[in-house]
């Protein structure tokens, strides 16, 4: 299918500068996180779920298991006209319902993440449920490579392969880091990771996460027999020089100065 990649570009461009936007009101904001699965979440959302979103309701769910990211969703969704503008500027205040990871029952957010290991048996559950409903619905779910770190994920990833879940596709975030270090140094045996997901029974791809046509076309060329990971490699804080794979920026916000060359920053790569 045909995919327009200039417009992924403009459009991840104006996410990335919405959530620098919203980190000027906020003493703390998970940039980093946000800007290195911008594409990835922008993709879910404008190419491979089944049905367009129209007051939040969708014929496919999308979950962000990696909840401190959850800035990229947010923004998708208020472009969307899913989350209110206002809620957006009252990100982490008393006043606003959102917070620093996604609630369900806030619009567009189906389940509640942050917990980190959590979110892929979350993912598993809810494939199952639509495969006993006889649904045609599919469940897609973004995962950190650090929260692969968890036992939980590799149980949830062997039951998706026993329950035949050709309607689970993941997207993992795979930015090399796990919180402030590098998985590559400090967790080894961690890779090489699509071998490990194929010996657990699942189909997998692995693509440039900031390259939206690559992942799209990964993704369409599945068989579609098996649950799908597309492992997506990415840069930690992709798009401001300052902030690339520089470990305080998992939590902070730019200062005044920060705020102004980050954004001539994505201006100009645009």
């Amino acid at each position: 299918m045909s995919f327009n990649q200039n417009a992924a570009r403009a459009r991840c461009v104006s996410y990335r500068k919405r959530i620098l936007e919203v980190s000027q009101r906020v003493s703390a904001l998970h940039v980093a996180p946000a800007f290195s699965c911008i594409e990835i979440v922008d993709l879910i959302y404008s190419s491979l779920m089944k049905v367009a979103l129209s007051s939040g309701d969708i014929g496919d769910f999308f979950l962000i298991s990696k909840g401190h990211g959850c800035m990229a969703q947010y923004v998708v969704l208020e472009a969307l006209g899913v989350l209110p503008k206002e809620e957006i500027d009252r990100y982490c205040t008393p006043e606003g319902i959102l917070g620093a990871h996604p609630d369900r029952g806030n619009p567009g957010i189906v389940a509640s993440t942050g917990s980190l290991g959590h979110g892929l048996g979350l993912a598993v559950g809810m494939a199952y449920a639509e495969k006993l409903k006889k649904t045609n619905s599919k469940i897609f779910a973004l995962l950190s490579d650090g929260e692969l770190q968890e036992g939980s994920s590799w149980e949830a990833a062997m039951m998706a392969a026993n329950l035949e879940l050709d309607n689970l596709i993941i997207c993992i975030d795979s930015n090399d880091f796990g919180g402030m270090d590098r998985m590559s140094l400090n967790h080894r045996a961690f890779y090489p990771l699509r071998d490990k997901f194929e010996a657990f029974g699942w189909e997998c791809a692995e693509a440039d996460g900031h390259d939206s046509l690559a992942m799209n076309s990964e993704y369409f060329k599945r068989d579609q027999r098996k649950p799908f990971v597309l492992i997506c490699k990415t840069i930690k804080g992709k798009g401001v020089s300052f902030m690339e794979n520089i470990p305080i920026w998992h939590y902070r916000s730019p200062n005044k100065d920060e705020y102004l060359q980050a954004i001539l920053e994505l201006e100009g790569g645009m």
